[in-house]
């Protein structure tokens, strides 16, 4: 089964109508942060999330809307809450970036196991669906694992019983380490889905990059007669153990365009042989 396209908001700048072009189109996950939109992006969410109740929202803890990040008890408490209480709800709410807090593995994991704890209290209450980790490099630099974000949830929890349900991190063309990893059924998006976590891909253009470093070549190998736009979802549908791609876009042209060719991954064979030409430079 391929992934799903959802929506992310980091960079979008009318939210609340790229939301609602999203929820219309069929999204059935719209991620976002506190943070995102210089701070406004929950409350222009607010009303196109409640206009949609089956849709699934996502949000973060970790930056306040001046960028400053803290994963202290109080602070993901704080902010959790201002969440609730502007969004209305939250199905997932991730850890923001954990790697930037600067520290050595052994304390970071301490600061991860406080913060999971704070989150454990809101989802045993039923205030939120659960939690997880997103991140940007946390993973290849080995700052944790799924391993260990699994045994620390399970200590925040105090029981196998944890909330630990989502991992998101960048995939793509110029990210292309999980999508290596997952094809020779390792890395975190392979461990997370056999954890039974949900996995999302962020960033699958690269901040919307990725379509001018592509070359004509490039993306007839990865999709005959395809545009670099939707020669990269192709290829990003095709990452094995992958469940979500956000993508940050505030046109129904480019969802459509987006979620037909996410729909329609490339072959296994045909990813292999696009990895090996970029391995090779």
């Amino acid at each position: 089964m391929s992934a799903v396209l959802g929506l992310g908001t980091y960079r979008v700048r009318a939210v609340g109508e790229a939301a609602r072009i999203a929820l219309a189109a069929g999204a059935t996950w719209i991620d976002t942060a506190p943070n995102y939109a210089h701070g406004h992006a929950h409350r222009d969410l607010a009303a196109a999330v409640a206009e949609h109740p089956a849709a699934r929202v996502a949000t973060k803890t970790g930056f306040d809307p001046d960028g400053q990040h803290s994963l202290a008890p109080d602070f993901v408490r704080f902010q959790t809450e201002q969440s609730l209480d502007v969004l209305g709800r939250a199905d997932l709410v991730f850890v923001h970036n954990p790697e930037r807090t600067g520290h050595d593995r052994q304390h970071l994991h301490r600061i991860l196991a406080a913060a999971f704890a704070v989150l454990e209290e809101f989802a045993h209450a039923g205030r939120i669906g659960g939690y997880g980790v997103a991140t940007w490099d946390g993973f290849t630099s080995q700052a944790f694992t799924v391993a260990e974000l699994v045994d620390l949830a399970h200590d925040a929890a105090g029981s196998q019983d944890h909330h630990l349900s989502g991992v998101q991190m960048p995939v793509s063309l110029v990210m292309a380490e999980p999508i290596t990893q997952a094809i020779d059924g390792t890395g975190p998006l392979v461990h997370a889905r056999d954890a039974g976590i949900t996995t999302f891909a962020s960033a699958p253009l690269h901040g919307g990059e990725l379509p001018g470093l592509m070359t004509p070549e490039l993306v007839n190998l990865i999709q005959p007669g395809s545009n670099p736009h939707t020669a990269a979802f192709h290829l990003v549908g095709a990452c094995p153990a992958l469940d979500v791609v956000l993508t940050s876009t505030s046109t129904l042209g480019h969802w459509d365009d987006a979620a037909a060719a996410l729909a329609v991954p490339i072959s296994e064979e045909r990813l292999r042989k696009v990895l090996d030409v970029l391995s090779t430079g």
